[in-house]
């Protein structure tokens, strides 16, 4: 437990530090290729734990509190709202405010625009070191009554592209899924039937699909069963009801009140459905079959709703490690082929990004999915035990998300200060100090909102 803090807490401070970074870079760059002065380039917030003057005689800064950074310019006060008869005429040409409105707007710009160029770097070097892996996205089987029955989906069929998108892996078939978060309409999948040669589309109506869900599998709310990996336990928690129902490391779990389990996403969900129920056992253990009885423990998920847990930890396996080859997929990318890919990843996620933002604040979809440095540590660590390319892609999303929310028009935010030059570039004058004041207080309030908000999302998934 410890041991998983300290990772999650490093990888935390890692991930922050190198988006900040690049994003603070973005605007220091561009500013000085435009003449202008800087003052101070400082990583994170705080008491300053470290600082020196740079040849170039700006002062860099290192903060405790790595959530964010900033560039001070002459002549631009924290607040944006520029004083120009504040400026001495001498310091006049490297001041920000006294710039042309399109290289105020491209500084300001740069910060975004450098985490997306960092994806887009991520995702080259991933395509070119890891290539694209994962399982083919051929149904393994489909639940009885469930929507992709009623649609006409069986096993063996494979998913060919969802909503026109193509999908080679199941993580594409995923994440094109996720996009449909919240709406209603139908779902269009394109298959390989596993009886014909010719493919065809199967529509399957979704309502206000998983709006309310905080830990989304849109495979399995349809129905859909994929390939997982075994129920095998690594570990069991002291004094926990797996430990009190004799289960050991290195079962595999079989069977539950005779009800066959697939895989660990299965188990998870058998255990959550059976809070404080007595729950028939079969576990393969070496070379036998032992039969156990678990009660899980009940607890309360963040809304309200009662869900059964038992601590026991999954053996971490690959699936590439048991399924037959003809399921896997693999596709190598040189240098200059590897290129046309990241960009369109970049843009993809960048697009689910902002539509999914768009429907927090329409009420499609919860609230609650919008997380904190505690969510995001957690993943950072995981991710960083999964292997390099995993932590690499969560990095790319990440920098990825900051740049989308740092280009939306509230005040506080690159995406602010670049509304208001879009307005002086219609009115051909400032926008009012006294309106830019309003903003700010506005654009903090609702930061200060957003934040707290995320904050108590992280500690109700930790209650």
């Amino acid at each position: 437990m410890i041991l998983q803090f300290i990772i999650s807490a490093i990888a935390l401070l890692v991930t922050l530090g190198i988006l900040v970074t690049i994003h603070e870079f973005g605007h220091f760059w561009v500013a000085r290729r435009c003449g202008v002065k800087v003052l101070r380039f400082s990583i994170g917030f705080g008491k300053a734990a470290k600082t020196w003057i740079g040849k170039d005689g700006v002062e860099y800064v290192i903060a405790p509190i790595p959530l964010g950074g900033y560039v001070k310019m002459l002549g631009q006060e924290d607040t944006t709202v520029t004083d120009k008869a504040g400026t001495p005429v001498s310091q006049r040409s490297v001041s920000f405010a006294y710039k042309p409105l399109w290289q105020r707007f491209a500084i300001v710009a740069a910060g975004p625009i450098a985490n997306f160029l960092l994806a887009i770097f991520v995702f080259w070097v991933i395509n070119i070191s890891y290539g694209v892996n994962g399982i083919a996205p051929v149904v393994k089987g489909v639940l009885n009554e469930s929507p992709a029955a009623f649609a006409g989906l069986q096993e063996g069929d494979e998913i060919l592209a969802v909503d026109g998108e193509e999908t080679i892996i199941w993580q594409q078939v995923t994440l094109q899924m996720l996009g449909r978060m919240g709406e209603t309409g139908n779902l269009v999948l394109t298959i390989d039937p596993v009886d014909s040669s010719t493919s065809r589309d199967v529509a399957i109506p979704i309502n206000a699909w998983m709006g309310g869900d905080t830990e989304p599998n849109p495979a399995a709310n349809l129905g859909i069963v994929q390939y997982e990996i075994p129920a095998r336990i690594a570990g069991v928690i002291p004094g926990g009801p797996a430990e009190r129902g004799g289960l050991l490391p290195g079962d595999e779990i079989l069977r539950a009140n005779g009800e066959r389990i697939r895989g660990w996403t299965h188990w998870v969900e058998v255990i959550r459905a059976n809070p404080e129920l007595e729950l028939d056992v079969v576990v393969q253990r070496g070379e036998s079959e032992t039969t156990l009885e678990l009660r899980p423990d009940l607890i309360r998920l963040e809304d309200g709703t009662a869900a059964g847990r038992i601590g026991a930890e999954v053996l971490q396996t690959s699936l590439s490690e048991i399924l037959p080859p003809e399921m896997q997929r693999e596709i190598r990318y040189g240098p200059i082929a590897a290129i046309q890919p990241a960009l369109q990843e970049t843009w993809d996620k960048s697009v689910f990004v902002l539509d999914s933002v768009k429907k927090m604040i329409i009420g499609l979809i919860s609230v609650k999915n919008i997380n904190g440095p505690i969510t995001i540590a957690q993943v950072a660590g995981q991710t960083a035990t999964y292997g390099l390319d995993v932590y690499l892609g969560f990095l790319a999303l990440l920098s990825i998300s900051l740049g989308v929310l740092n280009l939306l028009p509230i005040p506080v935010l690159d995406g602010g200060h670049l509304l208001y030059y879009m307005i002086e570039a219609v009115i051909r004058r400032p926008v009012p100090e006294r309106i830019q004041t309003w903003g700010l207080q506005l654009g903090l309030l609702m930061i200060s909102g957003i934040m707290v908000l995320a904050i108590y999302n992280d500690f109700s998934r930790l209650l």
